[in-house]
């Protein structure tokens, strides 16, 4: 199971309390207070891990809590330091703080969730497109509430930390008060109640309409393994690639599930999966040149390029190449020509990913693509990052 948004609900540690405690000893008249302090509760961290690739684990447990810290004890005994709980998260995983009253979402973000609800696309629906844009960026994302962007290998943010432990008697001698019986109880763990994003983190994103052809690219160009069918949202879930390059280079291909006119309106898979390709610093459109589907090519890439702007402006900014696929089919030579005088200036690869055709000069144009942009700081468009 593919999960890569998941409400959580974490509770830090609470720190142990201190001892009331005499020392009792013989040949040692007039001991005097001796009890020790209680235990740190543990802290929750977030560890960014290249070997998770999804938030299915946390489905499983969403509620995550640390140990509490041990009690002091007599002789000046500390209690025990909780340990950490290590939360390991995937690379690109982005973490919001979900504020309000009855400790779960808040309103903005249960409308993201249900915006596939029917009323809720009605709705959308009747919107023009730049109220559309404004309502689906206050839904989708509460920018205020974001806490980190994990977006490095090892990369850790401290989610809640725990409690400090409580003081034992010892503390509260003095010249006039030799025989305390006060202590402290350990300091409560942080909590709250938490929404963790998963953005995939690659180079290049194929992007197009369903059925036209990107699991089957991904399959020719890497070892990725996409599910393929002929029918419409075969893949599910976002499948990352590595594509070798040579001379010990390689890059990271994202095959994104299908959009369809209306995707902006989280329409089809929507929102689910357009945020995938936000950290990509690159786009290949695949497009069915031989309008297999009853299509046309041209129509189909303004109309991906439209989604893409309304979702959200910034990406219709990036670099983008044409992969012009299938061109086994009948009428793909014909399209493509049409197509070519349409878009002049763009760059056109013509494939066919099911034959093999055009995959090592696709490849050899990807490793120029990549050189000339590796330059580039990795795209993290909300918040800095943060270590």
């Amino acid at each position: 199971m593919f999960v890569d948004r998941i409400k959580v609900f974490a509770q830090a540690g609470k720190g142990g309390r201190g001892c009331v405690s005499f020392r009792r000893e013989k040949f040692v008249p007039k001991g005097g207070p001796d009890g020790g302090d209680g235990g740190r509760g543990g802290d929750i961290i977030l560890r960014a891990d290249r070997h998770t690739d999804h938030l299915a684990h946390l489905f499983y447990e969403p509620i995550v809590k640390a140990k509490n810290g041990g009690h002091g004890r007599g002789k000046k005994m500390h209690g025990k330091n909780a340990p950490d709980k290590i939360v390991k998260v995937p690379v690109g995983t982005m973490v919001y703080e979900l504020r309000n009253a009855d400790g779960g979402l808040r309103i903005e973000d249960r409308q993201s969730d249900e915006a596939i609800d029917k009323g809720t696309v009605e709705q959308t629906r009747r919107l023009p497109d730049a109220e559309a844009i404004q309502n689906q960026s206050a839904l989708r994302d509460p920018q205020s509430d974001l806490l980190a962007d994990l977006t490095r290998e090892g990369q850790e943010f401290l989610l809640c930390k725990g409690g400090a432990g409580g003081k034992g008697n010892v503390h509260f001698k003095s010249s006039r008060n030799r025989a305390p019986r006060e202590y402290t109880e350990g300091g409560e763990g942080e909590s709250g109640n938490f929404l963790l994003e998963l953005r995939s983190i690659a180079d290049a994103a194929l992007v197009g309409y369903p059925n036209a052809g990107k699991s089957t690219l991904i399959q020719q160009i890497s070892a990725a393994r996409s599910k393929i069918a002929p029918y419409p949202f075969t893949t599910l879930h976002p499948v990352i690639g590595i594509v070798e390059l040579g001379d010990y280079r390689r890059a990271t291909v994202a095959d994104i599930p299908g959009l369809i006119e209306g995707a902006h309106r989280n329409l089809g898979l929507g929102h689910d999966f357009l945020r995938h390709i936000t950290r990509c610093r690159l786009f290949l459109f695949v497009l069915d040149m031989a309008g297999s589907e009853g299509r046309s090519p041209i129509a189909d890439l303004e109309a991906l390029r439209r989604e893409i702007a309304l979702y959200d402006p910034r990406l219709s900014e990036r670099s983008w190449f044409v992969v012009a696929n299938k061109m086994d089919l009948p009428q793909a030579k014909e399209n493509l020509r049409d197509f070519q005088k349409r878009f002049p200036q763009r760059t056109v690869i013509p494939i066919s990913a099911k034959e093999g055709r055009g995959i090592s000069e696709l490849k050899r144009l990807l490793g120029e693509w990549i050189d000339h942009y590796s330059e580039l700081e990795p795209v993290s468009p909300r918040l800095d990052r943060i270590d």
